[in-house]
């Protein structure tokens, strides 16, 4: 067993210094002002979970090969550019503890940064016949896209069903890890059902993740990330949408009040947090995050067992027992 929040690097130490390599090659510029601008973000990468997750899903079928490697450079050059771009979105000025792009350099350089991350993803496949697993990747965008406007669209609201919050999340968080894990199964089998138990194996992790990232909301410990935050930007979380579907119409009415209006007052945030917790939005959530995850692990036993099996299910671990 991996001790407490040890990603297992271990077992992909060489392969991941060489897709660090690969990554920098494929993101560089001869712009001086966007080579610049590439190696800001290249040093303020984060833990690097998504070309983990294609690297581990072609290990469990064999040695890796160069289209996995692109593969995993793809991911990482697709979901980079989303989240510049959710900067600018959302008016962000951090990222990962740092000065976002946006802070930097502001909406029109950031756009466009996004833009040529982008290009790059794509051209990095096309240029090598990779067209499986750009298909793949495309329709992971795609599917981020529309999971971002949905979400804009029901958020205005403040009432939404759990099923609509799972149609936004499947599609803006769990789209992108479904199609790393199926890239990373396919660059090593060439094997359609494959890639499609894989895709659904990321899939079901990506929700679970998503669901952890609604929980930290509600939790005091030292995250990185204030509690209520979600509340403030008003957001609705699962842990929030299960109470206010389940509450009293007085305390719901309050409640969406106080989101609405009154969502900068540390008492009346409070107020919300401890309605979630007493209506059982918590517990609620983490059933949910849990089913999620046994779903995905039920999916990985189908396979072989192996180290990288293994190593996937810790990743799986990793994701949803993370404090941060």
């Amino acid at each position: 067993m991996l001790t407490y929040m040890k990603l297992p690097v271990d077992l992909i130490e060489d392969e991941l210094r060489a897709f660090e390599i690969k990554f920098k090659e494929a993101v560089k510029s001869q712009a001086p002002m966007l080579d610049r601008i590439m190696r800001y973000i290249v040093k303020r990468k984060g833990k690097q979970l998504r070309p983990m997750f294609v690297l581990l899903s072609a290990k469990v079928f064999g040695e890796l090969n160069e289209s996995t490697y692109r593969a995993a450079s793809l991911v990482e050059l697709l979901h980079t550019a989303t989240l510049v771009h959710d900067d600018v979105v959302d008016d962000s000025m951090e990222r990962r503890g740092f000065f976002s792009l946006y802070a930097l350099w502001k909406n029109k350089v950031s756009v466009l940064v996004g833009d040529y991350l982008f290009a790059k993803g794509l051209l990095l496949s096309l240029d090598n016949n990779d067209y499986q697993i750009l298909k793949l990747l495309s329709d992971a965008v795609r599917k981020i896209s529309e999971g971002e406007l949905l979400q804009m669209e029901k958020a205005r609201s403040l009432n939404l069903s759990e099923e609509i919050y799972f149609d936004i999340i499947r599609s803006k968080t769990a789209s992108l890890l479904a199609s790393a894990c199926a890239a990373g199964a396919w660059s090593n089998t060439n094997d359609p059902d494959i890639a499609q138990q894989m895709r659904l194996f990321g899939e079901n992790v990506g929700m679970a993740f998503q669901i952890k990232d609604d929980l930290f909301d509600y939790s005091s410990d030292d995250i990185g990330k204030p509690t209520g935050n979600d509340i403030k930007e008003k957001k609705l979380t699962l842990p929030l949408i299960y109470t206010l579907n389940n509450i009293d119409r007085e305390t719901k009415r309050k409640m969406i009040f106080i989101i609405k209006n009154e969502n900068k007052k540390n008492k009346k945030i409070k107020f919300v947090i401890d309605k979630v917790i007493e209506q059982g939005g918590i517990k609620y959530a983490e059933g949910k995050m849990n089913e999620y995850k046994q779903k995905a692990i039920d999916i990985l036993y189908r396979f072989p067992q192996n180290s990288y099996r293994n190593g996937l299910e810790n990743l799986v671990n990793f994701v949803t027992d993370r404090k941060y």
